[in-house]
């Protein structure tokens, strides 16, 4: 570990905390349909597509309709993106002649993009055209993004009204987000991108000689294997940037390339992999602000920044601290940091990031459920690499995703907020609101539902053979595997240990089915909550009322989402990662 490491990591969540205020004022006033610069130029625009589309923008709708419209919408969006890569050998734009994706293939990665998710069982370049990408990924990059982010807006609404039946208009706040935050950020972050190196274009691979031919052992037809050289190499390319931006702003996560944020394609320079890292949290981050200032209450609003941000600096000095001790099973090697090297584990990293820009962005990444990656997690230490698979099994509210971050943490503050009722005998409030049976049950109900699938997705996959055929190692790590596989599916990430082969029927169907649960079956529980939320009174503070401002919230609030996990993966934890760890320093590998 360096001071320059540190320094870095210090920098990254300064510039977060600086961008909270001004982002989350913005978002304010877009969804409360207040003036904005860019009004001049995008009412006209919206207001066109609302008469096209038969939207009536001041009609509102109770939570029961919201949510249908939002179940629709990705639903028909998911069908689209299927169809998509079924036909893409017979749509414009696909200079390779790539054919058409196989079913289970298109079912789970139709599914991965409409669920935010952006899992890829697949190798981008030799499987996606130029059209799947744009027409496809890219868009519901957009959409899925856009989705998540009028969820958690409709949450807040709920916790700041009073005696209301409804939380918004879904087609409204969805058309806003869009033409308002995703589509303006996105254009421009695309323009920066591209001036640092960020390749652009819908130009053929390149095909190139090698300066060394190589010689490569190949497999015949008849099961034989020949001796093969190697002269030249295709090297690939097309709309990178325009989807670059929006897969970091609106967390999404799935690359154009196979090697993620690590190809130079997509991360080229340090500048860039330090602007990636702050679009990832800028929105989520802002939305606590937007919380706050909504619900009147700008202390509640920090007070959930700042428990982000404890937990955000536990895992990233966990990870950098692990992976700088480097591997204690290579002894006589110099691991240690010095003018000449970065020290460390380094396998799986790029020279250009080092280890603390790795671990930075290993757990900036799961902390939201982005998913980019600019390491392999599966060569990280096994503590390292446990901190990403804890920060995906919390639920990634540690800023999370955008919007869905928000109003998963939203859960844990009504869970902390009933314990300290209970401490205390009396009933529970939350800004004023009396929380009751229904609002516990159904945050339980979003806590079960992505651990269950979690656990019964991976049990089953640790003891079938369909299952154990996908891992690349025997013993705990294969272990490892299955988790982050299935926490990354449920909890919408889309990153993995990229040891595991996820391109069968099984994990094909099974992970696709863990996407959609992890998605809206524990969408819908929280906006159930915002619905009955909005429909109660105000109840006027007393002695007696515990506030949710404040460093004791926020211990609370740290301390509740710390039990209930660790209660519910450290069994699963124990034979994963913490086993391979004390293995390994007994010397023993797998």
């Amino acid at each position: 570990m360096t001071a320059v490491g540190w320094f870095q990591i210090g920098v990254f969540l300064a510039v977060i905390l600086a961008l909270t205020k001004p982002l989350g004022v913005y978002m304010v006033r877009v969804f409360n349909r207040e003036p904005t610069i860019l009004d001049p130029v995008l009412r006209p625009v919206e207001r066109m597509i609302y008469r096209l589309t038969g939207v009536h923008e001041h009609l509102e709708m109770p939570w029961t309709e919201y949510t249908t419209a939002m179940l629709l919408f990705s639903g028909v969006s998911m069908l689209i993106l299927y169809l998509i890569e079924r036909m893409q050998s017979w749509l414009p734009w696909n200079p390779e002649h790539l054919g058409n994706v196989a079913p289970d293939l298109a079912w789970n990665t139709a599914v991965s993009f409409t669920s935010n998710t952006n899992w890829q069982a697949y190798v981008p370049e030799v499987t996606m055209t130029y059209f799947t990408q744009m027409a496809g990924l890219a868009y519901h990059n957009f959409t899925s993004g856009a989705v998540g982010i009028v969820l958690a807006i409709a949450v807040i609404r709920g916790i700041a009204r009073h005696e209301a039946e409804t939380l918004g208009n879904f087609w409204v706040d969805f058309t806003r987000c869009l033409l308002w935050i995703l589509l303006p950020l996105s254009l421009v972050v695309a323009l920066v991108f591209v001036s640092q190196g960020v390749v652009q274009n819908l130009k053929p691979y390149t095909t190139v000689s090698l300066v060394e031919p190589q010689k490569v052992q190949v497999t015949g037809a008849d099961g034989k294997t020949a001796t093969q050289t190697v002269g030249e190499q295709k090297i690939a390319q097309g709309p990178v940037a325009s989807q670059e931006a929006i897969k970091i702003l609106g967390t999404n996560g799935g690359g154009f390339f196979n090697a993620n944020s690590a190809h130079p394609f997509e991360n080229p320079t340090p500048s860039t992999n330090f602007l990636q890292l702050v679009l990832i949290f800028a929105i989520p981050s802002g939305l606590t602000y937007a919380l706050g200032r909504m619900t009147r209450s700008p202390g509640h609003g920090w007070a959930v920044w700042a428990a982000m941000a404890v937990l955000f600096l536990c895992g990233a000095a966990t990870v950098y601290w692990a992976e700088a001790q480097g591997n204690p099973l290579l002894p006589g090697v110099n691991q240690a940091a010095g003018p000449l090297q970065p020290g460390g584990n380094m396998e799986g990293k790029d020279v250009r990031f080092g280890i603390a820009g790795s671990a930075l962005y290993a757990t900036v990444t799961t902390d939201a459920s982005c998913g980019a990656v600019n390491a392999m997690h599966d060569s990280f230490t096994p503590l390292g690499g446990m901190v990403p698979l804890i920060n995906i099994m919390l639920g990634e509210i540690v800023f999370g995703g955008v919007g869905s971050g928000l109003y998963g943490m939203i859960v844990f503050v009504i869970l902390a907020v009933f314990i300290a009722g209970l401490m205390v005998g009396r009933t529970p409030e939350y800004l004023g609101k009396k929380i009751e049976a229904y609002d516990v049950k159904m945050s339980m109900l979003f806590v079960l539902v992505g651990s269950f699938t979690i656990l019964v997705f991976s049990a089953v996959s640790s003891v079938e053979k369909f299952g154990l055929a996908g891992i690349t190692n025997p013993g705990p790590h294969g272990l490892s595997q299955l988790l982050y596989a299935y926490s990354s599916a449920t909890g919408n990430n889309g990153s993995a240990f990229g040891g595991i082969n996820a391109n069968t029927m099984w994990f094909n169907s099974s992970l696709g089915v863990a996407m959609l649960l992890g998605r809206f079956f524990m969408a819908i529980p929280v906006l159930a909550i915002a619905g009955n939320l909005a429909k109660k009174k105000i109840t006027p503070e007393s002695l007696g009322t515990f506030r949710v401002t404040g460093a004791l919230f926020t211990i609370l609030l740290v301390s509740t989402i710390l039990i209930v996990s660790s209660l519910t993966f450290f069994p699963a934890l124990s034979l994963g990662p913490i086993l391979e760890h004390l293995l390994m320093y007994a010397g023993k590998v797998f």
